[in-house]
């Protein structure tokens, strides 16, 4: 896809910078993220565009990995009204209560473990798969966790920028 069939990327291009930035922070919460994104404008192409995402995301401090970690609700818990977490996090939507609740226990075993949510790039997995990812993951060390959520911060980035991009208005 180049810049002219990708009308949300044109738009990001040329924007305002603060609109650019508003855009940016709905896809990421990471202020230094966007911000990066936002000084290697103007983008070419989507691929250009998803490569400046992914040098970011690598340049990223445990500080704005944990800014980037409070943009996204809990596993099981989409923020009311949001849809976009109610759209990721639908394979928990239709799961079982019991489910609903290991993930639940989970989340907040995780929580107390790390300090932070549970992040996984939940779009096309079923609630069995976050669950258990979320078993698997509960044993690693703060440091393996960190990179681990680097990756899946930067898949949720690239599904989240390619819907900006796609976007008319």
């Amino acid at each position: 896809m180049t810049s002219t069939s990708a009308p949300g990327l044109a738009r990001l291009n040329a924007g305002e910078e603060s609109a650019a930035l508003a855009e940016l922070h709905e896809a990421c919460a990471s202020t230094a993220w966007a911000r990066h994104l936002l000084a290697a404008r103007p983008f070419a192409t989507v691929e250009d565009l998803y490569t400046a995402s992914d040098a970011a995301m690598a340049e990223l401090t445990a500080d704005d990995l944990a800014e980037a970690m409070a943009g996204h609700p809990p596993i099981g818990r989409p923020e009311p009204g949001d849809p976009t977490s109610s759209r990721e996090q639908a394979g928990m939507a239709g799961a079982a209560e019991e489910l609903k609740a290991e993930m639940l226990e989970l989340n907040l075993a995780y929580q107390d473990k790390f300090g932070h949510v549970f992040l996984i790039c939940a779009t096309g997995r079923t609630g069995e798969q976050m669950r258990d990812a979320a078993l698997e993951r509960i044993g690693n060390s703060p440091e393996q966790e960190r990179e681990i959520i680097r990756t899946e911060l930067g898949k949720i980035n690239r599904i989240r920028l390619t819907r900006l991009v796609e976007q008319d208005a």
